[in-house]
């Protein structure tokens, strides 16, 4: 398992990252990009889930994030089989998806959903050198991946809730 990863300090903050199976571009779908940030704002508004940033690119996610309740693996355990057997049944029912076909035999597997790689990468942080160099990072994932030239046009992101442009789709603890 290239990202398992075991959370010592369930209450700790965690960069987080999870990876879509096979690195399979789902998310450049609005469709099912909004799926798993409505499982997000869930998880935000029901399971006590701070967020601290975000982003999702076109086959991984990438956050910042820790549990008030102590919790952090239940949380991201139960999101993560929500989320994938609610994008897979999206994508089954969307007749109008091209990739359709394609898409569910490589997300599923002798009848299981296998949408999510198995574990997630994480990384405690425990001083704000690395936080903000983790925030840097992943909000400036969309541009080293060439979608976009700034960090803040990106909509599927925390970047710009941080530079004040807009509010994005998630509240960001911390900020206003």
């Amino acid at each position: 398992m290239p990202f398992a990863y075991d959370i010592k300090d369930q209450g700790a903050l965690h960069f987080l990252t999870f990876t879509v199976h096979q690195w399979v571009d789902v998310f450049t779908r609005q469709q099912y990009a909004a799926i798993y940030l409505d499982s997000l704002l869930h998880c935000q508004q029901e399971k006590g889930l701070l967020i601290y940033g975000w982003v999702v690119m076109t086959n991984h996610v990438h956050l910042m994030a820790r549990a008030t309740q102590n919790n952090l693996s239940d949380i991201i355990r139960d999101h993560k089989k929500f989320t994938a057997k609610k994008i897979v049944a999206a994508i089954a029912a969307n007749e109008r998806e091209s990739r359709r076909e394609w898409l569910l035999q490589l997300l599923q597997y002798n009848g299981h959903v296998w949408f999510w790689e198995e574990g997630y990468h994480g990384e405690a942080v425990y001083s704000e050198p690395f936080f903000l160099s983790k925030l840097n990072y992943l909000h400036q994932n969309p541009v080293r991946a060439g979608i976009v030239d700034k960090a803040t046009d990106y909509l599927q992101s925390s970047a710009a809730d941080y530079a004040g442009i807009r509010k994005g789709r998630l509240p960001i603890f911390g900020l206003a």
